[in-house]
């Protein structure tokens, strides 16, 4: 279907994008997937041409568009290409909103310029071993000493967080017996502070090239200068970004649910069962008219989540019908597609193999598809 969403400056974009994945990364994508993370220089280069920091302001050398559909061109030329960019998604989409939202003048100025040349680049750690969606329950402290915090505690399931430079972690700063979600604050850990380290990496079924890893902190001294926010006000604020952290999800899901029907439409077309094309059986041919029906809906109603958030007005709510039917959508698309690949379809060798294990995690991190449907009951009024 036709899609009004892109300007001509978003296409523009797009060819740069396209050009550069060409380039600089396909050639060298299955080597980054066997050594399991994609190189640091990756996001200087992106650096250089100007793709990552397209959202922050002009004075620091960035693009000043504060337009989220720069992000969707990366997801959606990413996905054509089949590749992952490690944990840039998670960069982009979910921790450069909090610097821009939150981030004072002078830690504007000392952390912007790195940034946008990708010599700086984030994570943000909230995830803890014994704590989950209970973000209330976070263990990890810090306890005021002077114009510092001592930093003591433990992250897991840290996307980025081996090339971090930048880390937002959040942690509790004072209880309150009445309100579990006070007295959370956001710390900027920056690499190489004593007591910082930054652990093993998680092996995962999928999004191989993706550092996913485990961080600790033993009585890190953190400046208070590094305070994101206010301190005590961690909740709310990371509340402000779900929406668009959850669509991000929602794009990446329908972008690579896209790739694998074209690649297994070139599959069938060229794949010989029974001395004729798998593409001139019956049940080939509705399995992917059904899939393409399904896609368009998932591209319809995310575009139109996408248009809102563009313009402001992206609810909680609509954000979490999004990321669970888009996710749900790429489940099932992709695991058809798998089984018309038949045999192959199970062969790494074969992109229709990593998109399927690619795509399970989508329906788990930003919120489980229960908790979307907790979140969309609960607007219903049950």
């Amino acid at each position: 279907m036709q899609r009004s969403l892109f300007t001509q400056d978003h296409q523009d974009f797009r060819l740069l994008v396209r050009e550069f994945l060409t380039r600089e990364v396909v050639p060298l994508y299955e080597a980054w997937r066997n050594a399991g993370l994609v190189p640091r220089e990756l996001f200087t280069s992106l650096g250089k041409l100007g793709i990552i920091g397209t959202s922050l302001p002009e004075e620091f050398g960035g693009g000043g568009q504060d337009d989220y559909r720069y992000n969707v061109v990366i997801q959606e030329e990413c996905a054509r290409a089949c590749v992952t960019l490690g944990g840039l998604r998670t960069h982009l989409d979910v921790v450069l909103p909090y610097f821009t939202a939150f981030a004072n003048a002078e830690q504007r100025a000392r952390w912007f310029p790195g940034l946008v040349s990708g010599e700086l680049y984030t994570a943000i750690a909230m995830s803890e071993p014994g704590t989950g969606s209970d973000l209330a329950g976070v263990a990890t402290t810090a306890a005021r000493d002077g114009d510092h915090y001592i930093l003591n505690g433990a992250k897991t399931f840290i996307t980025g967080g081996h090339h971090a430079d930048l880390v937002i972690v959040v942690a509790r700063t004072s209880t309150d017996p009445d309100n579990r979600r006070g007295g959370l604050s956001l710390l900027v850990v920056e690499r190489g502070m004593p007591g910082f380290t930054v652990g093993r990496k998680l092996e995962k079924i999928g999004l191989t090239t993706q550092d996913t890893v485990e961080l600790s902190f033993t009585e890190v001294r953190v400046p208070s200068a590094n305070l994101l926010g206010a301190e005590g006000d961690a909740f709310s604020l990371l509340g402000r970004n779900l929406a668009q952290e959850r669509l991000a999800i929602a794009v990446g899901a329908v972008a690579q649910t896209r790739a694998a029907i074209d690649m297994t439409i070139t599959y069938v077309r060229d794949r010989e069962v029974f001395g004729k094309p798998v593409a001139h059986f019956q049940n080939t041919k509705f399995e992917l008219a059904a899939m393409s029906a399904e896609l368009e809906a998932a591209q319809a109603l995310l575009d139109a989540s996408i248009t809102a958030l563009v313009g402001g007005e992206l609810s909680g709510v609509d954000a979490a019908r999004t990321k669970l039917f888009c996710t749900e959508t790429q489940g099932r698309v992709v695991d058809r597609c798998l089984q018309l690949h038949g045999g192959y379809g199970y062969i790494l060798e074969y992109p229709i193999a990593r998109l399927y294990a690619d795509a399970r995690v989508s329906r788990i991190y930003g919120g489980t598809s229960e908790v979307m449907k907790s979140i969309i009951s609960k607007s219903l009024g049950l």
